[in-house]
C-alpha cells in the first residue's frame, strides 16, 4: 500500500513533493517522516507521511540539537559576550585541570578539545544533565593533546560549550536558546520539552538493517575502550540501545545540548531560516560576518572518533563538505544520529529540515537526504 503524502509545496517546488513521494514509496510501510524548507525566509516545502503523523509531530533529533546549541554561542560571539580566541579557562577556570589550560573556545567548538567522554563513562542520569557532565569533564584528562587533532564530541560538546555559556551569562544555554531563539520565533524545536507537549512526541524506533547491512555492522565491531566507544558512552556495562536516549522523559525534559533536542522538521528548518533570513518581519539572527565565522572550516580531515573524513566549523558541520557538496561553501548545520538533517545555505537562501521516526542505516544523516536536498536546492535556485 502506497503511503499518502500530506502537506503543501509552493509553486516551483512540485518536484520536491514528487521526490519525497518516490522515496517514501520505497520505504517500509511503517515509515514516518517530515520534510520542510524555507527559501529567503518563505516556507516553500511542508510535507509529511506516516500513520498518526502531522506537521507538528515531534521527534528526537539527536545531534541536530548541536545546531540549536551553537546558534546560541554564535549569537553570544556576535554580541561580544564570548570571544572565540580566549582560553576556556577565562570563563571556566576549573576546566584547566589535566593539561587543558591552553585550550581556546575556538578549539573547543571545533571538536579539538580531546574531552570526548570520561574514563569510567557517564550514568544515565548524568547523560540527561549537562551540568553534571561538565563537572566530570573538567577533571578529565584529554584523550589527545588538545588542539593537535579533532574528533567528534558526540555527547559532550553541548555540555562543554553550555558550561562556558553559563559561566559567561549566568544563564543556561537552554534558557538563552528559549528566550532569544525558540520563543520569539515560535519554533517547534525544543531544548527541554514541556510536559504539555508530550502527547506530540513520537518515540524513536530502532533501526531494522537488511541482512547485508547487518553483516556490515557485524564486520565493524566497536571495542569497549576505543575513542569511538568512549565518545558514545558504550564502555559502560549494559549501555542500552541508543534509540532509547531521547525516549527518556528525563532527557526530553532537560534537553541536553549535545543530543537531547526534540523537534518537528518545521522547527529545524524554521530555526535555520531565522538564522540567515528575514522571517515574518523579523530580521536574521546572524550578521553576515558571524555566518562567515561560524561556517568557516576549522577542523577537516580524519576524525579520530568517526574514523572517517569530517569537516566542522564552530559547533556546526561544514555541511557542504561533510554531507552535501551541492550546497554553497558557507552552508552550516548539523545532522542527527536517527537520520534527521538540518542546515542553512546562505548562498541559495535555503533552510532545510528533515525528521524520521525509525533510525536510519548507518546512522547520521539518513541517505534519503541526498536526493531530497538535491531536489529542494535545485528548485530553490530556479525560483
Amino acid at each position: 500500500m502506497t503511503q499518502e503524502i500530506h502537506g503543501t509545496v509552493a509553486d516551483g517546488f512540485e518536484a520536491v513533493r514528487e521526490e519525497f513521494a518516490a522515496f517514501v514509496a520505497g520505504e517500509r510501510p511503517d515509515y514516518e517522516g517530515q520534510l520542510c524548507a524555507y527559501v529567503h525566509g518563505r516556507k516553500v516545502v511542508d510535507l509529511w507521511a506516516g500513520d498518526g503523523v502531522d506537521g507538528g509531530s515531534l521527534y528526537g533529533v539527536y545531534s541536530c540539537t548541536k545546531g540549536a546549541a551553537h546558534l546560541v554561542t554564535a549569537l553570544l560571539v556576535q554580541d561580544g559576550t564570548l570571544e572565540p580566541d580566549r582560553k576556556v579557562t577565562y570563563y571556566w577556570p576549573e576546566f584547566g585541570a589535566e593539561g587543558k589550560g591552553s585550550l581556546t573556545l575556538r578549539d573547543l567548538l571545533s571538536h579539538r578539545a580531546g574531552v570526548i567522554g570520561v574514563d569510567s563513562g557517564f550514568t544515565d542520569q548524568e547523560l540527561a544533565d549537562d551540568r553534571a557532565m561538565a563537572e566530570r569533564l573538567a577533571d578529565q584528562k584529554p584523550f589527545w593533546r588538545p588542539g593537535t587533532a579533532f574528533g567528534y564530541h558526540a555527547l559532550t560538546l553541548g555540555a562543554l560549550s553550555g558550561e562556558v555559556v553559563r559561566r559567561a551569562t549566568g544563564r543556561t544555554l537552554q534558557e538563552v536558546y528559549e528566550e532569544r531563539i525558540r520563543a520569539p520565533h515560535g519554533l517547534d524545536f525544543h531544548l527541554g520539552l514541556p510536559e504539555a507537549l508530550e502527547p506530540r512526541y513520537r518515540s524513536v524506533q530502532a533501526m531494522i538493517p537488511t541482512p547485508t547491512q547487518q553483516a556490515q555492522l557485524d564486520e565493524a565491531p566497536r571495542g569497549p575502550h576505543t575513542l569511538t566507544s568512549i565518545a558514545f558512552n558504550t564502555q559502560v556495562p549494559d549501555p542500552g540501545p541508543f534509540e532509547e536516549y531521547p525516549n527518556s522523559r528525563a532527557v526530553r525534559a532537560k534537553g541536553p545540548a549535545s543530543a537531547g533536542g526534540v523537534a518537528a522538521a518545521r522547527g529545524l528548518a524554521g530555526m535555520y531560516a531565522a538564522a540567515i533570513s528575514d522571517v515574518d518581519g523579523r530580521g536574521p539572527l546572524l550578521k553576515p560576518d558571524t555566518v562567515a565565522e561560524i561556517s568557516q572550516i576549522h577542523s577537516t580531515g580524519y576524525d579520530l572518533v568517526s574514523r572517517a573524513h569530517r569537516s566542522f566549523g564552530l559547533g556546526f558541520h561544514a555541511t557542504a563538505d561533510a554531507w552535501h557538496p551541492v550546497l554553497g561553501a558557507r552552508a552550516f548545520g548539523h545532522s542527527g544520529a536517527g537520520g534527521a538533517q538540518a542546515f542553512a545555505d546562505p548562498h541559495s537562501g535555503l533552510a532545510y529540515g528533515y525528521t524520521r521516526r525509525r533510525m536510519a542505516y548507518p546512522g547520521g544523516a539518513a541517505p534519503e537526504n541526498q536526493r531530497l536536498v538535491k531536489a529542494v536546492h535545485t528548485a530553490a535556485l530556479a525560483t
